[in-house]
């Protein structure tokens, strides 16, 4: 989450006037039928992400025993476990093939975001990344109402409760997934200025009383990271994919009536 901050940490140790902020940096643009693409860091640090995933997979899953299972082993089941009980408790047990997507979208929200650790931006704080997640589950949502409301089901909904209810109704279908997605990346992208304007406050107080070494960039914001580069991105994780349970199960009808 702290990955603009990092990224300005060289420029203030200098003594910078100024503490700019920028989007991910555009390594090579290219024109594909008229339309201009960039190919950002973003991409290449969503694939380091996916690999660093899918090495934390196998390295859980091999050499899986039925019994005397290793403490590798046994944190992975109580990983599955664990989110597979999550699936089961907010969205019921005809939801649970959806316990993979679930399963991704919150290992990719981690390590997106954890990710700044290493001193690089956080692949949450790019918001083209979170509206792709969110625009994923609103298709999602979309195919779970016509698949038990048929598309007349569908479209008949945008007129509940009476039919001058239709702009509001579309209006609230498209602000879900843009809700869901500006709420996540406002919190990752507002951690890490908060964290570019702490270094750059106490390296500022650091020259002000003289200090060969900016000392005080060091202790509070290793304090503070425990927050913004832990708690909150763990729980912004978190809050994504119950959203994404809510939303999908709630276009669905009652287990009850489903049965």
């Amino acid at each position: 989450m702290t990955s603009m901050a990092m990224m300005t940490l060289p420029k203030i140790l200098t003594g910078p006037q100024e503490l700019s902020v920028e989007g991910p940096k555009v390594l090579y643009t290219f024109d594909l039928f008229g339309l201009k693409i960039n190919f950002t860091e973003t991409i290449i640090l969503e694939w380091i992400v996916m690999a660093l995933i899918l090495g934390a997979c196998f390295f859980l899953t091999r050499n899986l025993k039925i019994k005397a299972v290793s403490k590798r082993q046994a944190i992975a089941e109580m990983a599955v476990e664990a989110i597979t009980n999550l699936v089961r408790d907010t969205m019921g047990k005809r939801w649970l093939w959806f316990t993979p997507y679930i399963a991704t979208i919150f290992c990719f929200s981690i390590f997106g975001s954890l990710i700044s650790l290493l001193g690089v931006r956080a692949v949450t704080s790019d918001f083209s990344v979170l509206l792709t997640w969110s625009a994923i589950t609103f298709i999602l949502i979309t195919w779970t109402k016509i698949k038990y409301g048929g598309i007349g089901g569908y479209l008949k909904g945008f007129t509940d409760p009476i039919p001058v209810m239709l702009p509001i109704n579309i209006l609230s279908e498209v602000a879900t997934p843009t809700a869901m997605a500006l709420r996540h990346f406002g919190n990752i992208a507002g951690g890490s200025i908060i964290m570019g304007l702490v270094y750059y406050g106490l390296a500022s107080l650091s020259r002000m009383i003289h200090l060969q070494v900016p000392v005080l960039t060091v202790g509070i914001p290793a304090v503070l990271s425990l927050y913004f580069d832990l708690f909150s991105d763990f729980m912004q994780a978190f809050i994504f994919i119950m959203l994404t349970m809510v939303f999908i199960s709630n276009a669905g009808p009652a287990e009850d009536e489903a049965a």
